[in-house]
């Protein structure tokens, strides 16, 4: 399993509003639409509303590698392009070894 962590830093919480329905569309459509997707989400950081942090869970490399060439993929990088963008980081690890944490 692939795990995609990260977060994006944007201009302002507005920027984040300025973008919403781009990434609703992109987490929508990645999750019916990409059979290697286990999970893709974008949520707004509670402490700090103009960050963006990202989670995603793919069974394989391949998948994700797929992922970045889909037509959702590149529109959602065109709504990035135009946002203020003051810093990102996003990461790849490989999940080998996954145990439960916490469940209700």
């Amino acid at each position: 399993m692939i795990i995609v962590e990260g977060w994006v830093r944007l201009g302002s919480a507005t920027e984040i509003e300025r973008l919403r329905s781009a990434a609703v569309k992109m987490m929508h459509t990645t999750k019916v639409s990409e059979t290697g997707c286990l999970e893709y989400a974008y949520a707004i950081d509670l402490a700090e509303p103009d960050l963006l942090r990202i989670i995603e869970r793919w069974t394989d490399e391949a998948a994700l590698t797929a992922h970045f060439a889909t037509p959702h993929m590149a529109a959602f990088g065109q709504a990035m392009a135009s946002a203020n963008i003051t810093a990102m980081l996003v990461k790849a690890y490989a999940g080998e070894e996954v145990r439960t944490l916490m469940e209700q």
